[in-house]
């Protein structure tokens, strides 16, 4: 660094150059940082470089050239954001200070999408940010980012439901069991509200059908984990828990987005569960677990073990 100059010196000759210069921003001012982010990058001192594409984002505020404004924020959260992984990686002591700032620069990054009418870029940012935070062992923080990129993506249903299931999952490593059950039934009704269904019926095609069946299947491990008295039992949940009852099965309408067999073997698992039988749901479990997804499998696991040691608190 030392060839290259004091990198510190630089930044405060642009900064005065800044001040002096008020509320107009040149373009050599932003390639002068442009190039001292670069170098500070290569010389891997990234939280430095996030600084300086913070004083990009500033200075493009000034222009009133949102598109580079939010273009300088991303970077500057992206920098900050590996440097944090960096500081992780060498369990380095820390205050998380570089998480906050990422935090933050993502946060006006996606405001300044949302005021640019641009909310796909919007959604993708908070997407980043609740990847990054569930990769950092962090789901209980991660949900809110996966929620509010549903939130924006209600023009493409597809997307809105995989943040939603993403949400689910976090939800799930919490162990805030209720809230995945809500989220993943609210997944299906959306499947059938604005998924493409077969002419004349209420079956979904396509992706939809491979998402409202991999609900399916994960809100009834959960009924049968949180087991919630008839009284709390919800209208659509009861609903649920009917079309695996025995005394009500009736061939000619089985669940039509479900394969027969692992139909079959829910059933026999609700059965099981009903009749206290934990010798037979762990027979089920066998059978069951090649059909099942990591999540599902660990969902019915714990299940077995509710039966095996109960906790009285769905866990």
């Amino acid at each position: 660094m030392a060839a290259e100059g004091d990198f510190l010196m630089r930044y405060r000759a642009v900064s005065n150059k800044l001040k002096n210069l008020r509320f107009s921003c040149g373009l050599s001012s932003l390639r002068a940082l442009g190039q001292l982010a670069k170098e500070l990058k290569q010389q891997d001192c990234l939280q430095y470089a996030a600084f300086c594409n913070l004083a990009m984002a500033r200075c493009e505020q000034t222009l009133f050239n949102a598109p580079g404004e939010a273009l300088a924020l991303t970077d500057a959260a992206r920098l900050f954001l590996s440097s944090e992984k960096e500081n992780r990686a060498l369990q380095a002591p820390g205050f998380d200070e570089h998480l906050q700032a990422a935090l933050n620069c993502y946060s006006f990054a996606i405001k300044v999408y949302i005021e640019m009418n641009q909310p796909v870029m919007a959604a993708s940012l908070s997407l980043e940010l609740g990847n990054a935070l569930k990769e950092m062992n962090r789901p209980g923080e991660a949900i809110v980012h996966y929620q509010r990129a549903a939130e924006l993506q209600t023009q493409t249903p597809i997307e809105a439901l995989l943040s939603m299931g993403e949400m689910a999952t976090c939800k799930i490593l919490t162990r805030d069991y209720d809230g995945a059950l809500s989220v993943l039934t609210e997944m299906q009704l959306l499947c059938q509200e604005r998924g493409l269904l077969l002419p004349g019926t209420s079956t979904p095609v396509g992706a939809f059908l491979d998402i409202v069946a991999k609900c399916e299947i994960s809100r009834v491990l959960l009924l049968m984990l949180l087991e919630p008295p008839p009284q709390k039992l919800l209208p659509e949940h009861a609903q649920t828990l009917e079309r695996y009852a025995w005394e009500s099965f009736d061939p000619h309408s089985q669940v039509t987005f479900l394969p027969e067999n692992v139909f079959l073997l829910l059933q026999s698992v609700v059965m099981a569960c009903q009749e206290k039988d934990t010798e037979s749901l762990k027979s089920l479990q066998t059978e069951l677990w090649p059909f099942l997804s990591a999540e599902q499998n660990h969902l019915l696991h714990l299940v077995v073990q509710e039966r095996i040691t109960p906790s009285g608190q769905g866990i």
